[in-house]
C-alpha cells in the first residue's frame, strides 16, 4: 500500500519527466492507491465524445491523464522554487515545510 500525503489537491507543481516537461499546473485530483496525480492541462489525451442528452456538441475533445506522482515537484509558493517536502509538528498539527525556504506549504 503506497502511501502518498506530500502532494495534495490544489498544489501548484512542475512535471519533471515525459512529454510535458517543464510544465507547471495545479492538481485536480490524488490518486494515492495508485500513485498518480492529475494535473490541469498537462498530459493531455485526445478522446472522442458522442452525442448525448448531456453533451450535445459531441466532436474529439482533449482531456487530462493521470501521471505518476512521482514525476510531479510541488512549487513553493514563497520561494516559486520546485522543492521537496519536510513535516514539522507544531502544536498538534503536521505542517507540510519547504526544504529551501523553510516556509510553511
Amino acid at each position: 500500500m503506497l502511501k502518498y500525503k506530500k502532494i495534495r489537491k490544489g498544489d501548484l507543481v512542475k512535471v519533471l519527466s515525459g512529454k510535458d516537461i517543464g510544465k507547471t499546473g495545479s492538481v485536480l485530483k490524488v490518486e494515492r492507491d495508485k500513485g498518480r496525480v492529475l494535473v490541469e492541462g498537462v498530459n493531455l489525451h485526445k478522446k472522442s465524445m458522442r452525442k448525448t442528452q448531456k453533451n450535445q456538441v459531441g466532436g474529439i475533445k482533449d482531456i487530462e491523464s493521470p501521471l505518476k506522482i512521482s514525476n510531479v515537484m510541488i512549487i513553493c509558493p514563497k520561494c516559486k522554487k520546485p522543492t521537496r517536502i519536510s513535516f514539522l509538528i507544531k502544536n498538534d498539527k503536521k505542517l507540510r515545510i519547504c526544504k529551501k525556504c523553510n516556509g510553511e506549504i
